[in-house]
């Protein structure tokens, strides 16, 4: 077994806790984005307490989690939830001394934040390279779990390069390491005594340690303190696409020989993608030099590029690759948006190869859906292929793409004839709109 003792020993003095006083309100925990309905919302928790809502209480001098010290002269990593809403930010070290911090900045989008003392000659961590880690070697965190100090757990990486939800700019490592509310903020470490990660948040239905826990990889979480530290801000790249996963039927159906990049099924208008040459269905392969496996890898590369920066990305389309140039252009501040639910009443049309009753809508359900010519809408699914598809009542089924082709729909009957064409089993993907959004779907016709 490894020896865990000598690296607490050494690093422990760098690795500090972290309170805050803050005007608490009333009301459940919850998380940034997901309401506490949300099916979520019981499995993914920050690890300090969130009090949105309700009356306002006096102010409460509460523990919420831990950091580390990165250079000698007060600068300390922690997560953004830890100092969320703070009116005074309070860093004890292991020596028992006492320092009302400064915060240099925070970034949401990575939960990452930047704390200053007034102090120095302080013990520092060593940062490590998180892209040497592999699934199974040893990581341990130091930190305050449930308000104990410098406690330290040991376990081993279980995954690299998650996604979670509503973080798309981080690819999480996953550890078995037991991390409890108070160890938000801490540092992860590999056996060398360096820091590999920031442990941020946990899997759990009960809030306590299940064998589930992710941490930011200290490179992300440096690249975001630096930005902090010399403008107050993370400036982030967009070129302005909506994507989708590609999977095994979505990669048969457009002629990739494996799942692989990241399906384009919007390009704003006006935006960089627009500029470049992007289009609908264009599967991202490599954006800027580096492969994109999976569709959130885009985001990371495309949101870690300088605005302004002009890049060359390989795309996918009709059966070959091209590449185009684009300039990448500043990611705003986030905005809210919200899916209008509609209830369609079609008339159904007969049923084709792929079990899916369509029809043509009309004047009104064409204004409501801005769809400005062409499509059918989805009456019913009748077929068990087409109901353990993702497609629903009410979608909106714009074009049909068979073998990396795609042909605009213009009616119901054009529809049915462009399906009554294909063959038994023949994989289809079609390109449905859904609310506000439209989204590639994977089916196949009926068998003999």
């Amino acid at each position: 077994m490894p020896d865990f003792a000598g690296l607490a020993e050494r690093q422990g003095a760098a690795v500090v806790n972290i309170s805050s006083t803050q005007a608490v309100r009333q009301g459940r925990a919850g998380m940034p984005g997901l309401e506490d309905d949300d099916p979520m919302f019981d499995f993914f928790r920050r690890f300090a307490p969130r009090h949105p809502g309700g009356p306002r209480m006096e102010p409460d001098n509460r523990s919420l989690g831990s950091g580390f010290i990165i250079s000698s002269d007060g600068y300390i990593l922690t997560n953004a939830h830890v100092v969320d809403a703070a009116d005074e930010i309070i860093v004890k070290l292991t020596d028992k001394r006492e320092f009302r911090a400064r915060l240099m900045g925070a970034d949401p989008r990575t939960d990452v934040a930047l704390l200053k003392i007034d102090a120095t000659g302080l013990p520092r961590l060593t940062l490590g390279d998180p892209g040497r880690l592999r699934v199974g070697d040893w990581v341990v965190a130091i930190g305050s779990p449930f308000g104990f100090d410098n406690s330290v757990t040991a376990g081993i990486v279980s995954a690299k390069g998650r996604s979670l939800p509503q973080e798309n700019f981080v690819p999480f490592i996953q550890t078995d390491v037991a991390i409890n509310p108070g160890n938000s903020g801490g540092p992860l470490f590999n056996l060398k005594g360096e820091v590999v990660g920031i442990n941020s948040q946990i899997y759990s239905r009960t809030g306590g340690f299940m064998g589930l826990s992710f941490a930011i990889p200290i490179d992300v979480a440096m690249d975001v303190q630096s930005q902090l530290r010399n403008q107050g801000r993370v400036q982030r790249g967009r070129i302005g696409v909506t994507i989708q996963e590609v999977s095994k039927e979505l990669a048969d159906g457009f002629g990739l020989v494996k799942p692989m990049g990241a399906l384009v099924n919007l390009v704003e208008k006006g935006s960089p993608a627009d500029k470049a040459g992007f289009e609908q269905g264009d599967i991202v392969l490599r954006f800027d030099g580096k492969p994109v496996n999976v569709s959130s890898d885009l985001p990371r590369l495309v949101g870690s590029t300088r605005p302004g920066s002009r890049v060359v990305a390989q795309l996918w389309r009709k059966g070959g690759v091209r590449e185009v140039s684009v300039q990448v252009a500043e990611l705003p501040e986030d905005k809210s948006r919200k899916m209008a639910s509609k209830t369609l009443r079609p008339e159904p049309a007969a049923p084709n190869k792929l079990g899916i009753l369509v029809s043509d809508p009309n004047a009104e359900q064409r204004r409501e859906r801005k769809m400005a010519s062409g499509g059918v809408l989805v009456e019913a699914l009748r077929s068990p292929a087409a109901r353990a598809s993702e497609i629903q009542s009410g979608d909106a089924i714009l074009a049909l793409v068979v073998k990396g082709v795609r042909t605009e729909v213009h009616s119901a009957d054009h529809f049915n004839r462009l399906v009554a064409s294909l063959e038994a089993s023949q994989p289809v993907t079609l390109l449905v709109l859904r609310g506000e959004f439209q989204t590639f779907v994977p089916v196949r016709t009926l068998e003999r």
